[in-house]
Formats: C-alpha cells, structure tokens, sequence
C-alpha cells in the first residue's frame, strides 16, 4: 500500500496535501482543493497523477493557493480566513524543507476570482524555493494565467513558467 502525505483540517472544509510521494516529485497548486481523497481521486487528482508519471515523475503532490473545500470556486470565502491559510502555509513550508521537486503553476484563471488569492501565491513562492523550477504545462491563457489540469491536451509537456514575472501581472 502507498504512503499518502494527506491533511485537512478537522472538520474535513480544507485541504491542505495530498499526494504520493517519491524521490523525484512534480508538486502541482491549483487554486481550491475538492472532495478528493487518497480512497477517491477526483478527475483532477487523476489527471495530475497521471501526468506526473507521463513525464517522468515518481511522486505527486496537490497543493492549493487557498485550502478551502470547494466544488464550485463561486463559492470560495469572500475574504480571506487567516486561520486556514496559516495552516496551508505551515504545510506547504515544511513540504518544502523536505523535497526539492518541480512545481507546476495550474490554478487557471480562477486566481482572480478572490482578491485575496494573490497575496497567497506570493506567500507561497516565499517558501517553495527555487523560482526556476516552476513549469507550466500548455500555453498560458489569454489573460496570461496557467490552465487548470482538466483543460489540457494530452500532447503537452511542461515548460519553464517564470512565476517572478508573473506575480508582478497579478500587481
């Protein structure tokens, strides 16, 4: 049986890991965890795994700029719950004391669904370590924004993702 490295809070309203790990892992950060669990991997889950593994990966972990459950990102918290990004911090900071991996920038457009949303990105790059192992995997959108997992050809393969300049886009 797989170690899992898998938190949430209490109550089960946030998540703040989950993944398998390995010795050369791909961490991946969308914006909001959903129901997902180690016994059932949503579609997202299943399509960061799946890539991990295609491009050479032999561990995987999803993380998330905000932690809070959510199905539907309309329904995010108005403002942020210092609490919970706390906790998300604390976890993020000592995954990264331990693991040296790629970090894949795939939160979609949905970053500017919260105003607060880009304060914990930057919190984030903070303590993730090195800016040059940030990727994206495809083009970024239009507006600029790295694709969610579930909107991806198949065909892609991940590129550098300069995550210094792009926070200076977000202001």
């Amino acid at each position: 049986m797989n170690r899992w490295l898998y938190e949430h809070n209490h109550d089960n309203t946030a998540r703040y890991i989950l993944g398998e790990p390995g010795l050369n892992m791909l961490a991946c950060f969308g914006i909001n965890p959903s129901t997902a669990t180690p016994e059932k991997l949503d579609p997202t889950l299943t399509q960061v795994k799946q890539r991990a593994k295609k491009h050479g990966y032999d561990g995987w972990v999803m993380f998330n700029v905000y932690p809070q459950r959510a199905t539907d990102p309309n329904k995010l918290h108005k403002t942020l719950d210092a609490e919970l990004h706390e906790e998300n911090m604390r976890v993020i900071t000592e995954f990264f004391s331990k693991y040296n991996c790629d970090i894949w920038a795939a939160w979609g457009t949905v970053i500017t669904k919260r105003l607060f949303l880009p304060g914990c990105l930057k919190d984030i790059t903070l303590v993730a370590g090195n800016p040059s192992r940030w990727i994206r995997i495809g083009p970024v959108s239009k507006s600029g924004h790295p694709h969610h997992p579930l909107y991806l050809r198949h065909s892609y393969c991940p590129e550098a993702f300069d995550i210094r300049n792009y926070l200076l886009t977000l202001g």
